[in-house]
């Protein structure tokens, strides 16, 4: 691959089966492609956990026009709003409307009354497992693809996992032109080195062979390419 925008056989290759000759009967030779050692082995299901960031909105209280009635007192509206500052605060604001005495308030007169504004943006953060397989890698993209806007569904991302790598993350294709090439396709999703890092996700590893790297990754060419992983259905 000479650069992120590939031939369609380029990203991905898929698995294929050769048939050897032996004494004139056909033999089917072991499976052969993304991964030129083992085919996948088991992954263990223990727990990853990993904090996430979810930002949550400053919520802001607008300024209350206020009209003074009989028995008001500047504390009392202050009170009654939770302004910060008390009624000290009331009294600057409207200084110019009271006069000089803050503990004289005319019925009728109108007063801007600040209430206490929420806390401003914060950063709240969870904890969320997911599991050290298959299964917790396609999940865990899945939440970084919607967080980044980019689409996807499970079934998708499995389907094109299993036919380009079987699902062993450690696959590499050693025997097709990228290969010749020396930028071999790797990983689950059988991703080159230049199109991992044209598409690669802020916030995943560097590592091609990552797991989440490698899906999150090319869910993003995928969807450059073809709108979405889910309209992949064979090599590209």
């Amino acid at each position: 691959m000479r650069g992120s925008r590939t031939p369609r056989r380029a990203l991905f290759t898929p698995l294929t089966r050769g048939i050897a000759l032996a004494g004139g009967i056909a033999v089917a030779l072991p499976l052969i492609g993304a991964t030129a050692a083992a085919a996948a082995t088991p992954q263990a299901s223990t727990l990853a956990t990993k904090t996430v960031a979810v930002e949550k909105a400053a919520v802001t209280a607008a300024p209350v026009r206020y009209s003074v009635v009989a028995g008001d007192s500047l504390s009392a509206i202050a009170a009654k709003y939770a302004v910060q500052g008390g009624w000290q605060k009331v009294y600057q604001d409207n200084k110019v409307a009271i006069g000089a005495d803050p503990m004289h308030i005319r019925p009728g007169l109108t007063l801007n009354v600040a209430p206490a504004v929420a806390k401003a943006a914060t950063t709240a953060v969870k904890t969320v497992a997911y599991t050290n397989n298959l299964d917790g890698w396609i999940r865990e993209s899945l939440d970084i693809m919607s967080r980044n806007g980019i689409p996807g569904t499970y079934n998708g991302i499995y389907r094109n996992v299993m036919r380009e790598s079987s699902g062993n993350p450690l696959a590499i294709n050693n025997w097709d032109i990228n290969a010749i090439n020396g930028i071999p396709s790797k990983g689950l999703l059988q991703v080159i080195d230049p199109t991992f890092r044209a598409y690669h996700v802020t916030g995943t590893a560097l590592d091609s062979y990552d797991p989440v790297a490698n899906i999150t990754a090319a869910c993003n060419y995928a969807a450059d390419r073809y709108g979405s992983i889910d309209n992949v259905f064979g090599a590209y």
